[in-house]
């Protein structure tokens, strides 16, 4: 793994160099996901792959209907 750099700009903006948008298939509007681990800043894009990777995780663990739930009482307050 080699290492790469960027600079933040005043706003906190850093450029992801061409070679790891190219290999990660962040294009323009690509949604990007940050997470604090182990003292790092973790980045992710949330591209379609991302996204089929993960559907159907989830089916059958109920998070669906708990959510649908949520929604119901706030709409209600």
């Amino acid at each position: 793994m080699s290492t790469m750099m960027s600079t933040a700009s005043v706003k906190g903006q850093v450029v992801i160099p061409a070679v790891l948008r190219r290999k990660f298939g962040i294009k323009p509007g690509t949604r990007v996901n940050f997470r604090e681990e182990e003292g790092r800043i973790v980045l992710r894009p949330v591209t379609r792959d991302a996204i089929r990777k993960v559907r159907g995780m989830l089916k059958g663990s109920g998070v669906l209907q708990g959510l649908m739930e949520e929604r119901r009482r706030e709409r209600e307050e």
